[in-house]
Order: C-alpha cells, then sequence, then structure tokens
C-alpha cells in the first residue's frame, strides 16, 4: 500500500505519463481504500477517504493528476491510522475484548490438544469393561 502511495506522492516519482497509468493507480489506490475500511475505525479519515474513492475519474490532464493525489493523500492518511492504536475511548465505545484478538501461541495450542487427549484417555480408562 504504501509503495503505490509513494509511487504517488513521492518527491522523486514523476508524474504519471498516460491515461491508462492514471487509472491503473487509481485502481490500486481505491483497492487500498477497500482494503483499509475494514481495519480503521470509523471517523473522518475514512469517510473522507470513501467520498474521494468513490468519485469519478475527471476528465483532461490537470484534473485527473490533482485527484489521483488527493486520493493517494486519503489514501495515506488511512494507513497512519490503521497504524497508530485507537485512543482509550475508541477502545471502550468498541466494548470489551474487542479491540484486538490475538491468536494463541504454538505452545498454548499443543498444551490445549495434550490436555483434550489426556482427558479424554482418562474418560475411556474410567468406562467400566463389559
Amino acid at each position: 500500500m504504501t509503495e503505490t502511495v509513494t509511487l504517488v506522492l513521492g518527491d522523486e516519482s514523476p508524474l504519471p505519463e498516460t491515461e491508462q497509468d492514471i487509472v491503473d493507480l487509481v485502481q490500486r489506490l481505491r483497492g487500498h481504500v477497500m482494503q483499509l475500511g475494514t481495519v480503521v475505525l470509523p471517523g473522518p479519515a475514512l469517510d473522507h477517504a470513501r467520498e474521494i474513492s468513490g468519485a469519478d475519474l475527471p476528465d483532461g490532464y490537470l484534473p485527473s493528476r490533482v485527484y489521483l493525489r488527493q486520493l493517494a493523500e486519503a489514501t495515506q492518511d488511512l494507513v497512519r491510522a490503521a497504524n497508530s492504536p485507537p485512543k482509550y475511548e475508541e477502545r471502550k465505545a468498541l466494548g470489551p475484548g474487542r479491540w484486538r484478538v490475538r491468536r494463541p501461541s504454538r505452545n498454548a495450542l499443543r498444551g490445549m490438544v495434550f490436555a483434550v487427549a489426556v482427558t479424554i484417555v482418562i474418560i475411556a480408562g474410567s468406562v467400566p469393561r463389559p
């Protein structure tokens, strides 16, 4: 994602030469906005990015490049929002347990499987035989 933004907003990156280059970059940035929209908390940055990405690509040399730059800046704002942890108020609004879900470690999974296996062996050994 940051590569596409840098390609558009970088100090030494040249302006896209053809209309197809503009269309390709706009499509990539719109895809990034859609991906980041599932990660970023609702707010002004997300609303702004969705508004810009939903607009049609303007005709003409200068308006299309301006639109591309605005879309890249909005995508960059979303990347920053996705990389920064939510504030306390935002976490509280989400409710308990909804902020970050951590996957259990490999050793924790092994321990759970071992505990289930031992429980099954104990239950199977305690069943009376006919």
